[in-house]
């Protein structure tokens, strides 16, 4: 009788454990490339280019949750990236297509639809959507309006014109803690936008407690600094090893003090988590609204479709269920992120979702189905980035421009990750990625 009253205990539990909701926090970093974190650079090893850069914080979350080797933006520029991540759709269906277009209010997201179903949503920090005020599908909201500043930004404080002091991105932290402080007893939904590493970076920009880290630190080359996006002229052998873009040292050190800011934050998170003791319960994602260039190609910002525009990190904790420092190879994209959260709460996805929960990548169950490429495209808005769209898989890539189609590229990034040498727009690996790109267009209704 007493062994039966033990295991009829111990079933109930483990029951109660599959049935409790989890809460959720997305944390958003403007323009956080995929390989400016420590756990990247030490697994890079001699290829590393910048080995001493150390982010303890968002190591802890990979080594206690998940980590995806292999994420993307599907559209690479700030507002629409973070569409798709709000709505789990391409940016085509949402119409947020660039920077100056304010969100749709009676958008479908992760937030409207955990919000009715008794979820607590909140936003802080950037939210970046034209000059938007509101923040649709979310119940309180402490964020700022368009770029704002790194220093005494005003914020919106439910509408309100808040004055605050210090860094943004200490201050948007402050105000996601407080806030789980006061409104952990029901299940919360919350999203954290950082403004950093985005431009108008170091000096002044940053805290006095970092402006000077990394000083007499060097960032190394790679192999596609000495190349030219194919919209640009070809260097010549005296333009070669110069800076362009962004290759600068100094500008890459106040880039990676930023990040290094925003992870010091994010510990402060975890931590807070840690005090509640809602850390077991929570699902914690850090990700980027889009990749960024440091030089490559003599670029200096993402838009285009090379890699570094494109790949994101993206780390997911959830120790109730996930395991630990667990990599995933399997491509992501940030139109994942909506139906994921949506499933861990026991909710359908929305039928005009594109993306695909990864709750049974986490788990380490692959899907028999699990997708092998996706369309990625921007429409020119600032800069001289031409209009293009293309499709990316998990070994090779063609970019298409529609305005100059004697420009397209074609790589095979198995055995060419830099994207060094361009392979024949007619040759075999062309034919069959152009085949998946009318594929993967018809999919989600994509006409350029």
């Amino acid at each position: 009788m007493f062994r039966a009253l033990i295991l009829l205990f111990a079933f109930t539990a483990a029951t109660r454990a599959v049935e409790k909701k989890p809460n959720f926090i997305f944390v958003i970093a403007d323009d956080h490339r995929w390989d400016a974190m420590g756990a990247v650079q030490k697994e890079h090893g001699e290829k590393a280019r910048y080995p001493w850069f150390e982010t303890p914080s968002m190591d802890r979350l990979a080594a206690e949750g998940v980590r995806f080797r292999n994420a993307f933006i599907t559209h690479s520029i700030c507002s629409p990236g973070r569409a798709g991540f709000l709505t789990g759709q391409y940016t085509h269906a949402n119409g947020v297509m660039d920077n100056g277009t304010p969100f749709p209010i009676d958008s479908v997201t992760h937030a409207t639809l955990l919000r009715d179903a008794g979820y607590q949503t909140a936003y802080f920090g950037k939210w970046h959507m034209g000059n938007q005020r509101e923040r649709p599908g979310f119940q309180h909201a402490a964020s700022f309006v368009d770029q704002g500043t790194y220093q005494d930004c005003p914020v919106l404080v439910n509408g309100v014109r808040t004055p605050t002091k210090g860094w943004i991105d200490d201050v948007s932290t402050d105000f996601a803690i407080d806030w789980i402080k006061q409104n952990h007893a029901k299940p919360f939904s919350v999203v954290l936008g950082f403004k950093s590493p985005h431009n108008k970076r170091g000096g002044p920009g940053l805290p006095e407690r970092i402006r000077n880290l990394y000083e007499g630190k060097t960032t190394r080359r790679t192999p596609n600094c000495d190349l030219a996006a194919v919209y640009h002229p070809p260097l010549t052998e005296a333009d070669k090893g110069k800076e362009r873009g962004l290759s600068a040292n100094a500008v890459h050190l106040d880039y990676l003090r930023h990040i290094k800011g925003i992870d010091e934050n994010l510990g402060r998170l975890l931590d807070a988590l840690d005090d509640l003791k809602l850390a077991e319960d929570t699902v914690v994602v850090y990700s980027s609204d889009n990749g960024y260039y440091l030089g490559e190609r003599g670029l200096g910002d993402k838009r285009a479709l090379y890699e570094e525009g494109l790949r994101i990190p993206f780390i997911v904790r959830y120790p109730r269920l996930f395991p630990k420092g667990k990599l995933v190879d399997e491509m992501v994209i940030n139109q994942d992120l909506a139906p994921t959260f949506l499933d861990l709460a026991g909710l359908p996805a929305h039928p005009g979702m594109h993306g695909t929960s990864f709750k049974d990548l986490a788990l380490g169950n692959k899907p028999a189905n699990w997708r092998t490429s996706f369309l990625t495209y921007y429409r020119k808005e600032l800069g001289d980035t031409p209009t293009c769209h293309g499709i990316r898989t998990d070994n090779a890539k063609l970019i298409f421009y529609p305005k100059n189609p004697e420009w397209t590229e074609v790589y095979d990034l198995k055995n060419d990750p830099y994207e060094l040498t361009r392979l024949p727009a007619d040759g075999p690996l062309a034919t069959s990625l152009k085949a998946e790109l009318d594929k993967q267009m018809k999919a989600v209704g994509f006409k350029p």
